[in-house]
């Protein structure tokens, strides 16, 4: 592909101006110089056809470095086919040659004007460079113009002197051919594709890198990709290597430039592009955000500085050790190269190519063995500099095992940092390619413990088990064969596959005699893992408990609060006295491998007894002693009781913020849904999302999803959702067979999943109003078991509802003192429990009161983001007749009556402490009333609540 010449006006009128000297009669000479590529030949193959169209006779010859052993061998083929000059031959005189081949030339130049035409002439033989030096110091008395075209390159081995370089500058006129800038090389892109967009034309610009060489070549291959026809509307894709070219023009021309770079200056640039492969992928910058490199001027600004100083000398060190070439030459030559375009520097100030084709040209045809060793001296090199263990590491992946101690130490480094930063993938990739360095069988051991728990991070949940399944037939430690199996036990429960795990905990509890601890860490992963299997569940903790009665010496503290656990959702015992043991067994020794099971457990037992702060701290505790590279079960149970505690406090935003995006869950929709993706849709209801929670509700195919409570939790949630979108029956069912499979797994207490009340208010809006009352009730009775305001608090909402009459009404007020009492924000509980009692005193006639009621549940679930029942409050508080705005917004009019006996008691004077202690409240819900009460009075502080209460207060809703 070839096209007329851009941005070269300057040197066509340069050789236009010495032809007409020629013409003239005065001779002289132009020198072309350029780097490899720039059109050098193209400028000169102009002149030519520019100069016989002007009548001068033409001479030309391209030098070759085939012909540098032979004198004169440049300027015998320059001059020597002329028929009158058959005779012409070197002999061992040069002096004589050269006076013979300068008579020829005069008689020539009798005979009318020449252009003596050159290119290539860095190639030509020493004899033939001394006398195109001697004639042009003579020819300025002859109708001859000499135009030679000279490679000037900065390369590694430095090349021999120019042909201009002991001639006075006022005898040579020197062109320097500058790289194409990048609006010429749109142009060019534009002329073969006029359908390209902006950034498929700034692409092939960047593989051209400033060379009309390269470029034309690129073309040439998309081009030459087209099967017989009409050029298609668009361009093809560029590709990402190579490879994909045909019929490989470009890859050929970029091994012409490194040939004629040299051995030395291809072997650096070759461990350049290999040094590459291990940085940072760049992130493509959009077509307006890129700057232009139109000339000299903005080509010095993308260096960063002026184009002399030194690019990136720390990779000019690397560089030069692993090409072992001379460190001051390799900086040279990346300047040099970043100067012309062939490199730019990354964001890091790291020296690119200039595009990942150039990049991947350039590494076409080099030994694999080649390539892995410069990685191994890249690695050693920043090692000794101190560079980051990931800098090292990168080099590392690419080079076989070194053997050395240092490169095991840089690779686990380097998964801990990748591990720190919640990147598992390229932890793991760090611990793959450590296994090829020379290991004992403990540590081997160790890695493969570490790389199945990354690998299943990495949902690669088959080579991981295959990873911890090595791990354990390999020696080691009894504690490292514990970590292993637990590992291995979380990996198999999560594939389905509990009965294989239960066995390799058992098979390895089997091992461990003489060491009690751990066998009992064992024991309670044994334990914890079995709620996989409702059956297999059921036998474990039936065998715990007696362990429990007859021999609790045997019996791990860890252990002990699973039965805890077990107790509370079995409707056994009370959050107070579950609250006491589990504090007990947090006071006692236990070993450091159980202690995750004792904080998990402790964790989610004081979320459900409405001890969120201490929850909240045992989970923090519990998720700073876990192994940050090692799968166990009690991570994912602490993240799942951070989000219960998150929706017991009513924080939506923060439920809904870690839901992921679509694709994420549709990755996992196989596996089942989690419990945060329950407490994620409740959150869309609550904030009123409708459609969003829709979506969610049907992402999981729940028929194919296997057994776990956190399926009945999101049976629940859906039946939530149903309820919400006016789905009674469809939400009935979800909510009868959370409770069927919950009751299966003797999980009776609704502290988890208060099926029977939401059953009841099914039942109520499809008209069984008996049977709604025998569940609220038995609702109710269990609460009271467990006893704590929000559970007993709901049960009451729904029971009072269930009832109705006056009875219902006395037990629906209970429900809102029991819930605002609450020692814990009762968030969205309390919302439900005051528009409940709002619209039985509605229906009783007590309108004012209902008023206030559900005013007070509008305002509170505003504050809480709860956009549905905000509507529900709303549109009760129109059918009993307000017309006004549901809540005031501002003054001391808008304020709850909560909201008012609070500032009150804070304007006298009152601590939030001893508020908290006259109202019976959590100290919480007096901070979270008074920021309200600030937002409403338009303070900032306490200080200024007695006069902004002081202030007439906005009429009240009618």
């Amino acid at each position: 592909m070839s096209g007329p010449l851009r941005e070269r006006d300057g040197v066509r009128e340069l050789l236009a101006a010495g032809t007409e000297r020629a013409r003239a009669g005065s001779g002289g000479a132009v020198l072309l110089q350029g780097a490899t590529g720039t059109g050098r030949t193209s400028v000169l193959e102009d002149a030519v056809l520019d100069a016989a169209g002007r009548g001068l006779r033409v001479l030309r010859v391209r030098c070759s470095p085939e012909d540098t052993g032979v004198p004169f061998a440049a300027v015998l083929q320059l001059l020597g086919p002329v028929p009158d000059f058959t005779d012409l031959a070197p002999d061992p005189d040069d002096r004589g040659s050269a006076a013979r081949l300068w008579r020829l030339l005069h008689a020539y130049a009798a005979q009318g004007p020449l252009l003596l035409a050159v290119d290539d002439v860095h190639l030509a033989d020493a004899p033939s460079r001394r006398w195109l030096r001697e004639a042009v110091r003579r020819i300025d008395r002859l109708p001859v113009l000499l135009v030679a075209g000279e490679r000037n390159q900065y390369d590694i081995d430095p090349g021999r002197a120019g042909l201009a370089q002991s001639l006075p500058p006022s005898l040579v006129r020197t062109h320097t051919i500058a790289p194409l800038g990048d609006t010429a090389a749109a142009e060019l892109v534009r002329a073969a594709y006029p359908a390209a967009g902006p950034d498929w034309t700034a692409e092939c610009v960047r593989a051209g890198a400033g060379s009309p060489l390269l470029l034309h070549a690129l073309l040439d291959d998309l081009g030459g990709t087209r099967t017989d026809g009409p050029a298609p509307d668009g361009p093809p894709p560029l590709p990402d290597t190579c490879a994909a070219l045909y019929p490989g023009s470009y890859p050929a021309a970029v091994a012409w430039w490194l040939d004629c770079a040299g051995g030395a200056t291809a072997e650096v640039a070759r461990c350049l592009a290999a040094l590459e492969e291990a940085w940072p992928q760049e992130t493509p910058v959009p077509t307006q955000a890129r700057g232009t490199r139109d000339t000299q001027e903005t080509r010095h600004r993308r260096t960063g500085g002026d184009a002399a100083d030194p690019v990136g000398p720390d990779v000019a060190r690397a560089l030069a050790e692993a090409a072992g070439a001379d460190p001051a030459r390799v900086a040279g030559w990346l300047t040099a190269m970043t100067r012309i375009g062939i490199l730019r520097p990354d964001p890091a100030g790291r020296p690119r190519f200039a595009h990942r084709l150039l990049r991947d040209a350039v590494l076409t045809g080099w030994p694999t063995a080649r390539r892995e060793a410069a990685h191994r001296v890249a690695a050693e090199a920043l090692l000794r500099r101190g560079e980051r263990v990931e800098a090292v590491a990168a080099h590392l992946l690419r080079a076989p095992g070194v053997g050395l101690p240092w490169a095991l130490r840089v690779l686990r480094d380097a998964a801990t940092v990748a591990v720190h930063d919640a990147r598992p993938g390229d932890a793991a990739r760090y611990l793959r390619r450590a296994l090829d360095e020379p290991l004992s069988d403990d540590r081997r051991q160790q890695l493969l413990t570490e790389l199945g728990s990354l690998e299943y991070a990495s949902a690669d949940g088959a080579v991981a088990i295959a990873r911890l399944a090595e791990a354990q037939h390999l020696r080691a430690t009894p504690r490292d064969r514990v970590r292993a199996a637990v590992a291995l036990g979380t990996a198999l429960v999560g594939r389905g596959e509990v009965t294989t795990a239960l066995e390799v905990l058992r098979r390895t509890e089997g091992s461990l005699d003489g060491h009690p601890g751990l066998t009992r860490t064992v024991q309670t992963a044994t334990v914890l893992l079995s709620d996989a299997d409702l059956a297999t569940r059921q036998e474990t903790y039936r065998r715990l408990s007696e362990s429990g009665r007859h021999a609790p010496e045997l019996v791990g503290t860890a252990s002990r609060a699973l039965l805890v656990r077990y107790e509370a959702t079995a409707g056994l015992l009370s959050a107070g006295e579950a609250m006491t043991r589990v504090r007990a067994l947090l006071a006692e020794p236990s070993d450091p491998l159980a202690e995750p099971f004792l904080l998990g457990t402790a964790a989610a037992v004081a979320e459900w007894a409405d001890e969120l702060d201490e929850a909240e701290r045992l989970v923090d505790r519990g998720l700073a002693g876990q192994h940050p590279a090692l799968l166990h079960p009690m991570e994912h149970a602490l993240l799942n009781t951070r989000a219960d505690i998150a929706a017991a406090r009513g924080d939506v935003a923060r439920l809904i913020a870690v839901r992921g995006d679509g694709a994420a869950i549709a990755a996992r929709a196989h596996s089942g849904p989690s419990n945060r993706d329950a407490h994620v849709l409740m959150a869309l209801v609550h904030t009123g999302r409708s459609e969003e929670a829709g979506r969610l509700a049907e992402a999981f195919d729940l028929s194919r999803a296997p057994e776990s409570w956190e399926l009945n939790r999101f049976l629940y949630a859906r039946g939530v959702q149903r309820l919400a979108a006016g789905d009674p029956a469809g939400a009935l069912h979800d909510f009868l067979e959370c409770g069927r499979r919950q009751t299966a797994r003797e999980v009776l207490s609704p502290v988890v999943t208060p099926w029977r009340s939401a059953v009841a208010q099914c039942r109520l809006a499809l008209g069984g109003g008996q049977e709604a009352l025998a569940l609220a009730t038995e609702e109710l009775r269990l609460a009271r078991v467990w006893n704590t305001p929000r559970t007993v608090g709901r049960a009451l909402r729904v029971l009072g509802t269930a009832t109705g009459g006056r009875r219902g009404l006395h037990l629906a007020e209970e429900a809102v003192d029991t819930l605002r009492d609450a020692p814990a924000d009762a968030g969205m509980e309390l919302v439900e429990a005051l528009l409940a009692h709002g619209r039985q005193l509605l229906a009783a006639g007590e309108r004012g009161r209902a008023r206030e009621r559900l005013r007070e549940a509008a305002d509170l679930a505003e504050r809480k983001g709860g956009l549905r029942l905000l509507a529900l409050a709303e549109k009760a508080l129109r059918e009993g007749g307000s017309r006004a705005p549901t809540t005031v917004r501002t003054g001391s009019g808008a304020l709850t009556a909560s909201e008012r006996r609070i500032v009150e008691l804070a304007a006298a004077g009152r601590t939030n402490t001893e508020i908290a202690g006259l109202l019976h409240l959590a100290r919480r819900t007096v901070e979270t009333h008074l920021t309200s009460a600030y937002r409403k009075l338009g303070i900032r502080g306490r200080a200024e609540l007695p006069a902004a209460l002081e202030r007439p207060r906005s009429p009240a809703p009618t």
